[in-house]
């Protein structure tokens, strides 16, 4: 009688870590461009990927979201304030965000979608990155060079495309110049109009209708992710056709978007993080690149700018709103 309470005894013993374990409540801190309600399609495709791997918010998982509401240089502060709740593992989205992060700890962090983690010194290495950082990258740069043929397929009159985006941004320098040298082979001008906030997103706006460019190609940074429906307005009271990053701006009402899936790489990240969750080593997780690529055009959007799409864009599209 003894020996089988001394057995049961050593087997609750032995048995306890993984009873604790199966208790543990994970924290995921998720530094992002926008407000929550504004990523929503993300957050969710980030969640479900969680939920499949056993995860489940206000049970086993607590979630910490933090927004720069468009603003880059509000990452540092956030990135400290979210390592400060004490995170299990930091989710970025954005260049920006992934450096602030590593900058502010050695917690492990996924990023969901970042343009240039080479170039700009967020990793050293794609198939092992070493450190405290993994993820997706978002190819920018190569996708960039993709929506100038796409410009001009669209409008193939056009001589001159203005390019919004933010110029103190670590990844714009390489972006540009895959822009520029993709816009010479097509016989286009290129011309920045540099945005850092809104009040300086306005204004490149209308200096931009002022100039009369013919088209704008908008990049996906948070300013612009932030301030989409702003941005679809103008050009639709303006009449300005205008070339998107991702599909969040056409479904705002805007014209044509070529671009990585966003809600695709959210639901990948989710995978990193249950990886990361279970004992793996950031640094030994191969940074991976998108698997999802998509072109989405308005019909209803191109009506009133008298554009006919043509049949091979259209045949091409992954989805056509009409």
């Amino acid at each position: 009688m003894k020996r089988l309470a001394f057995l049961l005894l050593l087997w609750l013993v032995l048995a306890l870590p993984v009873f604790a374990q199966s208790g543990k409540v994970y924290r995921v801190g998720l530094l992002e461009t926008t407000s929550a309600a504004a990523n929503r399609a993300n957050l969710d495709a980030f969640l479900r990927g969680l939920r499949e791997a056993g995860y489940v918010e206000g049970k086993n998982l607590i979630i910490d979201y933090r927004s720069a509401e468009g603003r880059a240089d509000r990452f540092p502060e956030l990135a400290e304030d979210l390592v400060r709740a004490k995170p299990d593992v930091i989710v970025t989205r954005g260049t920006p965000a992934a450096l602030a992060a590593k900058k502010a700890s050695s917690i492990p962090i996924v990023m969901a979608a970042a343009a240039s983690p080479l170039a700009t010194g967020v990793i050293p290495n794609l198939a092992r990155p070493g450190g405290n950082v993994t993820g997706l990258t978002s190819i920018v740069d190569e996708i960039t060079i993709k929506r100038m043929e796409i410009i001009r397929q669209l409008l193939p009159t056009v001589k001159r495309v203005g390019m919004v985006l933010n110029t103190s941004n670590v990844n714009v320098t390489t972006q540009m110049k895959e822009a520029d040298a993709a816009a010479r082979s097509l016989g286009l001008e290129t011309e920045v109009f540099d945005t850092r906030d809104v009040e300086t997103l306005k204004r490149a706006l209308e200096a931009a209708v002022a100039k009369r460019t013919e088209v704008l190609l908008v990049s996906g940074e948070g300013i612009m992710f932030a301030n989409r429906q702003l941005i679809v307005d103008f050009a639709a009271k303006h009449e300005v056709p205008v070339m998107y990053a991702s599909r969040e701006f056409v479904d705002a009402g805007g014209l044509v978007s070529y671009g990585v899936s966003y809600p695709d790489l959210y639901h990948r990240a989710a995978g990193y993080v249950d990886r990361i969750l279970k004992g793996a080593k950031p640094g030994d997780l191969p940074v991976e690149r998108p698997k999802k690529l998509e072109l989405v055009i308005s019909q209803k959007a191109a009506t009133p700018l008298g554009i006919v799409i043509p049949r091979e864009l259209l045949f091409r599209a992954d989805e056509v709103i009409r």
